[in-house]
Parts: C-alpha cells; structure tokens; sequence
C-alpha cells in the first residue's frame, strides 16, 4: 500500500515514465504468485471464491457479533465491507442502526423446495399457500409520487406498466416484494422468456399487458415491517394493496386442504405454489426453511451423448452431460447438466463414458450415445439454442437406468409435449 501511494504521488515532466519504472521494480519484487494478486487488485478482478454466509460468519466471529446480527446488516445495506468495519470498531451496537432505505433495494428472500404442499404444510402447522406465478421477482419501492422498480439481481428498470399500478396507492412510503407477468387477452398469464423479455417496456409484442402481483410487505410509511411475522406482514399487506393486485393465497393448518389447492392452481396454467411459515419473518437474501415451493415434477428417460471434464472440486472427472432425446432414427440434444450428481456417481460416470468414448473436442468428450439417465425436471421452454427447438427447465439426475437401452428413451416428441403442460 505505500508504495502504490508513493507511485500515486509521482507528478511533474516524466512523471509517466517514472511511474511506470516503479511499477515495473515493484512486480519484479514479488512472487509470480504476488504478482497475480497484485495485479488482480489492480484490475479489480480478485475471486477469492467465498460464498456470502462464509463471510458472514467470518465477520461475526472476527468481531463477536452474533451472525444473525451481521447477516441483517448485510441484507439492509448491501455492503459487507462496510458492515465489517462497523462491527470491527464499533460492535453490534453499530449494526443495530441498519434500516430498510428507500430506493435501495434488497436480496429478496428465497425458497427451499418441498416435495408436496401437504408435507410443507405440516412441517410449519400453520401455513400461507400462495400462488407461484412464473413471472419476473420485482422489489417496488415508492415515495410519493416516485416509484422505482428493481429486478431479483437488484438492477433498477422503468417497468412502466408496474410503477403506475403502484403509483397511486395510499400510503406515502412502501417496499413491496412481487412477481411480474405478462397476460393475454384471455387472462392467462405468458411464459417466463415472454414476460422477461418485455419488461422493461411493458409491451409484449402481442395482444397481451403486463401485470403485477405482490405477495410481501417490507416497509410502510417510515416502520420497517420485514422482522414481523408473515402473518402480520400479509395483514399489512391487505390494507396497503388491493387484492387484485395481490398474490392469490389461501391459509391453512390442514395438509389436504394446500394439496388441493396446488392440483387445482397448477390445472389452471400456475407454476405451483410457495408455502409459507405464518410465524416466520422475511429473512433477505437468504434460501431459508420458512418458504417452500412446491412444483409438478416431470421425469424423462434421456440418453447421454457427450461429458464435459469438470472444474473445482470435480477436477478430473467427467461431470457436466449432454442430454439428447430419441428423433427419429437418431437423438437430438436438450440441454446440460451436473445437478444431483454425487461424488459416487463422478466416479462412476467418469469410467463409463470413458468406456464409451468415441471422439473429443477440447473439454468435451463425445460417447455412444448407449446410457439412458432419468433426469427430473421443472418443465420445458422455447429454445432456439438447441436442434430440438426446445431446453430443459431446472434439469436434474435421479438416477442411471442399466434396465434400459437407448431405443427405450423419451422422445423429442414427448418432451415437447410438455411445453403445454
């Protein structure tokens, strides 16, 4: 550090060339490893490759603030250097005085998965069953008259069609958490890439508008709600919102009950549904247990047609597989994937396809296309990326099936069979 602030503070006639030689004796100083870290320091480009909640954690127990304390912090402020700083000098005290502010949005809260919305249910007892919309996740923030909408990575947008449903809402102050979708002249809602794909915009390029649904309540008229029970928030929520532009939902302590109600939104053209802990407050930015999704799940039986090597902890085996479909008298490819594989089954796969090798390219080892492998998956979209005219959604392996041959796979047909479905 001082001698990069001594190079800064060369001025004068040759100043370019005196700091570039300084330069040039300070990296043949150091290590080829020194060097590397120096100069992504420089160019802002260093991946130390910890995930958010190690840091939390790391910066919790270097300061002794409890970790839930540093986590909050982070979630209202967005900045974990600074939270550090706070918490190193002046403990929990000072992280204590974190806020919502408005216009600067934060990491919306995420779901883990459940099975079943009856499992999800009696797991909390008391329960939220919302409609899961496959639209676009908004975090609408409005002061006044001023509405400002921003997108699940927190990138502001104009969204005009939402900012003016917002608009003129009674209270002064909000930060409400929603799902943005396109709807046709029937009222059914598009597909996810129709709605992304136009909203900034608000006109989607056929006959259709875009619709707002909210589900949350993180601030209203000064008090910051979030660490209230979802309960409460949604009671909230009720008065600030009407329900038109609210989320669909039921409440129930009975299991039977959520499952009918995920049949009967699913049948209707809905993802699926999101249940929720009726005690538990908005945990930002975080994949906790209080929320749940619950999604139809489809298995397919696909053949295997390439492997590529894998990276990080996967380093020497063959990890990431090409998905192909039975067309014909050949298979065409859908798509990608590593999801749900074990450390047991890397190795396992790794001698197979090896045994069935049949060319390479780079990274990429291409095989006979002889092992069927059942992958769940969320669904199929639109894709022009692939022959097939279509990509898996979310697409995961179950298992390897020796009790099939290739002849016995799913075809193209069937999988897109599933775009309506």
């Amino acid at each position: 550090d001082a001698e990069l602030a001594a190079i800064g503070a060369i001025g004068g006639e040759g100043s370019n060339e005196e700091r570039t030689a300084a330069i040039d004796a300070l990296f043949k100083s150091l290590t080829a490893t020194e060097q590397q870290f120096l100069q992504g320091l420089l160019l802002d480009n260093i991946r130390q490759g910890a995930l958010a909640g190690v840091m939390v954690d790391g910066v919790a127990r270097a300061t002794g603030v409890p970790p839930q304390s540093v986590r909050r912090a982070v979630m209202l402020s967005g900045n974990m250097g600074q939270v550090a700083v706070d918490a190193r000098l002046n403990g929990a005290a000072a992280l204590e005085s974190y806020g919502l502010e408005m216009f600067r949005p934060i990491q919306p809260m995420l779901a883990k998965t459940a099975p079943t919305a009856s499992e999800a249910v009696e797991a909390f007892g008391s329960a939220v069953v919302d409609v899961k919309l496959d639209g676009a996740r908004v975090q609408v923030h409005k002061k006044g008259k001023e509405v400002r909408v921003y997108t699940r990575s927190l990138r502001e947008i104009s969204a005009p069609a939402v900012a003016s449903a917002v608009q003129g809402l009674a209270p002064q102050a909000l930060v409400l958490d929603g799902e943005a979708v396109g709807i046709d002249e029937s009222g059914a809602v598009l597909t996810f890439p129709e709605t992304m794909g136009n909203l900034e915009t608000g006109s989607l390029g056929v006959p259709a508008a875009l619709a707002v649904r909210f589900f949350d309540v993180l601030h209203i008229d000064g008090r910051d709600v979030f660490d209230l029970p979802t309960a409460e928030r949604l009671a909230i929520l009720d008065e600030a919102v009407p329900g038109q532009l609210c989320v669909e939902r039921i409440e129930t302590e009975d299991p039977s009950v959520a499952e009918r109600f995920f049949s009967q939104v699913v049948e209707a053209g809905a993802e699926g549904v999101m249940v929720k802990d009726l005690a538990a407050p908005y945990a930002a930015g975080r994949r906790g247990a209080a929320w749940r999704k619950v999604k139809p799940v489809h298995a397919l039986d696909l053949v295997v047609l390439a492997v590529e090597w894998g990276s990080g902890r996967r380093t020497g085996t063959l990890s990431n597989i090409h998905l192909g479909a039975r067309d014909g008298d050949g298979f065409v490819m859908l798509g990608k994937t590593f999801k749900g594989m074990t450390d047991e089954m890397l190795q396992w796969q790794t001698e197979r396809f090896l045994g069935l090798e049949s060319s390479r390219d780079g990274h990429v080892v291409h095989v006979r296309p002889e092992q069927v492998v059942e992958v769940a998956i969320d669904g199929v979209l639109p894709s022009p990326r692939y022959p097939g005219g279509v990509s898996l959604r979310f697409a995961r392996v179950k298992r390897y099936r020796p009790d099939k041959t290739a002849a016995e796979a799913d075809t193209l047909e069937t999988v897109r069979a599933l775009l309506d479905s």
